[in-house]
């Protein structure tokens, strides 16, 4: 191969190249939003795994970073702007770029409404810890969520500059300030005089009896969900400064960064409220983790702070899973219809305004299938935080299988990075384990209750680019290949798998 798709991609005239390693890496923190994730996820995985909260995310941490390693290689290789779909399209052929492009479509949606339900719940928690709004219907979290929602719709419909910058200073202020109730929250565990008689333990590291590996792994589900965002910054190929070096060290950065930091809070948080019965039920109901921490260990004051900077940034989360997927159904309209067709139409402003619209709908309709389905309204807000985000992992972690063996075929079977040693190939292998592991507890035994649906939803939206591709595959071949086209990748013999 005389150049490869890096070189150029390089010499294409385009977007300009201005952004440092540090832009990336905060690109990357924002849309994983730790102090959100850390605030909330936990509970989920407390939910099926008890107290074992810290190891669920020490599990996800190590799967985190056996996916960092594809994200790194295909970044080595393919220097643009892309995605997870634009580099499946590439390594494994358009129809796979296509499914993978619909599952990061379905799982930023079911996102959106993880994180609306995340802003909706601090936010109602917050007004009520401040005296602004005391005894709460049942459906306040709800009206958050009706405004979250309809923000990102406005914001991601238009223009809006800055407005990110504000949203990653707040997120970098919160984290700095989670970090230090943590390091007060141990100290006081270690001095023994914490609240409630907490003690420093180990015992985190280790289920509790009852608890085996299919509730572990249900738990696991929840650790992904906090890292998802990680590999943002590999869409800024074609404007960081020395993008093979700078994008690969943002990647795997905030991967290893996540994982500190997801086990060190986790881990302080259970021992903080407590890993007895009683600790882990009062863990589990807590509107807001490390708010309730705050304000129990060292003020009431640091604890609303905390609540309010988490809920500005579930908002922001919130955002920016609006426009990933307007920008992915807006990619898949324009490349199968043409220009200007579909919801490929844009506003006045140049942005998606359609897709945008559809996203938010599509969020609402599933909103409304909660509050039909669930039995009691005070914890609608809860349920759908639960289950879109156990849907949207469950579709994430097939998204992630996908680029983990395209990498593999790019980077070990056709060679196409041949100074990459051989024997790192058993890292995307126990990536595809640890991945495929997870993905099987969570289908056998196959879960009861309301965790019966999760399965089937996440497989239900796969299942409809399975049966595009089969009943349309000129169609899908078209949109497979103008995506990958479009991404910069798109050469007869840079593309593989065509």
């Amino acid at each position: 191969m005389a150049t490869t798709p890096a070189q150029k991609t390089a010499a294409k005239p385009g977007l300009k190249r201005s952004l440092s390693v540090w832009q990336a890496v905060g690109l990357s923190l924002a849309l994983m939003a730790p102090s959100m994730a850390a605030n909330i996820n936990p509970q989920g995985a407390a939910l099926a795994a008890g107290r074992a909260v810290p190891l669920t995310f020490l599990i996800a941490g190590v799967g985190v970073l056996f996916v960092a390693y594809t994200f790194v290689r295909l970044c080595q290789y393919y220097r643009h702007s892309g995605s997870v779909y634009a580099f499946v399209g590439a390594t494994l052929g358009p129809r796979w770029g296509v499914i993978a492009g619909w599952g990061l479509a379905g799982t930023y949606v079911f996102y959106a409404v993880v994180t609306a339900a995340a802003a909706g719940i601090f936010g109602a928690g917050l007004l009520d810890s401040l005296g602004i709004w005391k005894n709460q219907p049942a459906w306040a979290p709800m009206l958050v969520v009706g405004i979250a929602l309809a923000l990102a719709l406005v914001l991601a419909a238009l223009p809006a500059r800055g407005g990110t910058n504000v949203l990653l200073v707040v997120e970098v202020c919160t984290v700095t300030l989670i970090l230090i109730v943590t390091v007060v929250v141990f100290v006081r565990l270690l001095k023994g005089d914490a609240p409630g008689g907490s003690h420093f333990t180990w015992s985190v590291f280790s289920p509790q009896p009852g608890i085996g590996p299919s509730g572990l792994f249900l738990g696991v589900v929840f650790g992904f969900l906090s890292f998802a965002g990680f590999e943002a910054s590999s869409t800024l190929g074609e404007e960081m400064h020395n993008p093979q070096r700078a994008i690969p060290r943002a990647i795997l950065g905030v991967a290893v960064f996540g994982g500190i930091y997801f086990v060190v809070v986790t881990a302080a948080e259970m021992m903080g409220f407590g890993t007895s019965a009683k600790g882990v039920a009062a863990f589990t109901s807590s509107p807001s983790l490390l708010g309730d921490l705050g304000s129990s260990y060292v003020g009431s004051w640091v604890g609303n702070v905390i609540t309010a900077g988490t809920t500005v940034s579930a908002f922001g989360c919130c955002l920016a899973c609006t426009v990933g997927a307007a920008r992915l159904f807006y990619a898949m309209s324009r490349d199968t219809f043409g220009e200007g067709r579909g919801v490929s139409r844009t506003s006045r402003w140049g942005t998606p305004a359609y897709a945008t619209g559809i996203v938010t709908v599509c969020a609402a309709v599933i909103f409304a299938v909660y509050v039909a389905v669930s039995a009691n309204t005070s914890s609608l807000a809860q349920n759908a935080f639960l289950w879109s985000g156990t849907i949207g992992t469950l579709i994430l972690l097939v998204v992630y299988v996908l680029a983990t063996i395209g990498m593999t075929m790019l980077v070990f079977v056709r060679r196409q990075m041949p100074s990459v040693p051989m024997w790192q190939v058993v890292i995307p292998i126990a990536g595809i384990i640890v991945l495929g592991y997870t993905l099987y507890r969570n289908v056998y035994p196959y879960p009861t209750g309301d965790g019966h649906w999760f399965p089937i939803v996440a497989g239900a939206w796969l299942a409809v680019a399975v049966i595009g591709v089969l009943l349309a595959p000129g169609t899908a071949r078209k949109l497979g290949q103008a995506l990958a086209a479009r991404e910069g990748i798109r050469n007869e013999e840079d593309v593989i798998g065509l």
